[in-house]
Parts: structure tokens; sequence; C-alpha cells
């Protein structure tokens, strides 16, 4: 396949986890503020999740409920519906490498979000929006694994939804330990039950999580679950390990590869739960999503990047 071709299915990949991801945790935060009604931060976190402070803070001065809903619903960058748009562009000009159906639902999806997503902007109609794009890009992730072939296409598909969810994972594991030791909200720490359970639930790892772990939910179980776990899906070592087996399926995979094996081994040999209670949990993930940035500037520069006059083709 062309590098172009391969290029769109990655960042499809990676649009559609990056819109589930962040309707549910819109969703699950609106659960969690009536949870906390002392508590103010927690709306704020969300902006530091996505990573794209300085585009709220162009567009807009306070920081609030309404603000921040409005930016992750409907703004420009890292908005649902945002994702959802690029990821119909990047299914529309691929429409032949996928089944004839995951372009209808991809096209449906698209249709509904901007039909309803200013239902969500109040907290009446949230649940209800929220919920709907969730299912439907999970629908649609099944589709495909049920329906299109484990070819180089879908492969590259696989790389950027794991990669995607690693990172998501680990911000939404950050946001929670810092405002924890956050000393401006010492009242935080009165709720910390509720605060580790409803980060589970953002990422659907509550009931996996229990499964698991025998104790009462705590941060460096959670943590620990959440980035040693190989068995759960939306855990960091599991969507390594993902990455890893699609990228050793696909030519001249030396250099991801090596990125990917490199973040694997700084998984696997950390102490997660002695990072938690020394406090350094937060350094250590920063490291983390270095690696995941390192590992996509590979895949980028290894099957992406192509000379018009000679076009690269990518051979599964």
């Amino acid at each position: 396949m062309l590098s172009r071709v391969a290029e769109r299915m990655y960042w499809f990949g990676r649009y559609i986890e990056r819109a589930e991801n962040t309707a549910l945790l819109v969703n699950v935060n609106t659960n969690l503020v009536m949870d906390l009604p002392r508590v103010k931060h927690i709306w704020a976190s969300l902006v530091d999740i996505t990573g794209d402070e300085a585009a709220y803070f162009t567009r807009y001065t306070n920081v609030n409920e309404q603000n921040i809903v409005k930016f992750l619903l409907e703004g420009d960058q890292s908005s649902v519906r945002a994702a959802i748009a690029m990821a119909r562009k990047n299914a529309r000009t691929s429409r032949e490498i996928m089944p004839n159906e995951a372009w209808e639902k991809v096209n449906k999806l698209y249709h509904y979000v901007n039909a309803m997503s200013a239902k969500g902007l109040n907290r009446m109609g949230r649940h209800d929006f929220l919920s709907g794009v969730s299912s439907r890009c999970q629908e649609l992730t099944g589709y495909l694994a049920g329906c299109m072939s484990t070819s180089a296409a879908y492969n590259f598909i696989k790389i950027g939804r794991n990669l995607e969810r690693a990172d998501m994972t680990t911000r939404i594991l950050d946001v929670g330990c810092y405002n924890l030791s956050n000393p401006d909200l010492p009242e935080i720490k009165e709720y910390e039950d509720i605060l580790w359970t409803n980060l589970l639930m953002s990422l659907s790892g509550y009931q996996m999580y229990r499964q698991h772990v025998d104790d009462r939910v705590n941060g460096e179980d959670v943590a620990d679950f959440l980035l040693h776990d190989t068995s759960f899906p939306r855990g960091a070592a599991h969507c390594l390990n993902e990455v890893a087996n699609c990228a050793a399926s696909l030519p001249r995979n030396d250099n991801p590869l090596r990125a990917t094996s490199h973040a694997q081994r700084k998984l696997a040999t950390s102490d997660i739960i002695n990072l938690y209670v020394e406090g350094s949990l937060h350094d250590f993930i920063d490291e983390l999503q270095r690696d995941f940035a390192e590992i996509h500037q590979e895949i980028t520069s290894t099957w992406f990047t192509y000379d018009e006059a000679t076009v690269e083709v990518v051979q599964a």
C-alpha cells in the first residue's frame, strides 16, 4: 500500500480512539463533579489531560465547566467533533481499503456528532450524547476487528489506536496523581477513593481492576494496574504489546520496533508502586510520554515520509 494511505489509516485509528476517550472522559467527569461538589479543580484537569492549554486560553479566559465542555466537544483541535471529522476525512480518501460498511458507520458517526453535539453542552443531554459517541466508536472498532482482513492497512489502524490509547491512559493517570498531590487542593484527600474509582471508570476499567486486585481501590494499585497489566486492553503495557506485534508484521520495522521495545523495557522493569509512594510517578509518566512521542516519530519517518517522485510502497 502507498505510504500516504498507510498514514491515513494510522491517523484514522488515532482519531477514532481520541474521540471515544474524550467522550468517556467528559461523561465520567460530569458524574465526578456531582460526587465532589466542593472540589472546583476537577474540570481544569481535563484541559491538562489533552495537553492543549495554549489552544484553550486563546479562546477562553475563564476555566469553568461550560467553556471546557464546549472546548472538548466542539473545539478546533482535540475535541470530539474535530477528531471525528478528521477520521472521516482519512476514511473517505481511502474508502477502497476498508469494508464499505465501515465507511457508512464513520459517516453516520460524523453526522450524529454534528447534529447532536449541542445537546452535550448541558448536563441534561450530555450523558445520552456522549454514550452515543462512545458506543458508535466501539461498534466501528469491533466491526473492523471482525470484518477487515489483517493486512498492512489494518495493522496501521491498530498501531494508531493503541498508541493513542496508551498516551491517553498515562495522561489520565498523571492528572489523578497531580490532583492528589496538589497542595492547593487539600480537600481532595477526603475523596481519594472516589477519585480513583472515577479515574478507572473513565477508562472503562473499574470491573477489570476489581477482578485483578483484591484490595480496596487505591492509588498505588490503580497506577500499577493501568501501567503494568498486560491483559487489560487500555493498559499501557498491553497497548505497547499490540503496537510491537503489528509493527513486527510490517517491512523495514527496525526503528519503530527498537523505540517500542525501549518503552516496553522501561515499563516492565519499573516499580510503579514504589514510584507512587515516593511521589516520583509524575516524572516517570513524563518519560513514558516522551517514549510514545519517539515511537510516533519513528513510525512517521519509517513508513509515512515519501518523495512524490518515487512514492514509497508498504507491503504486507
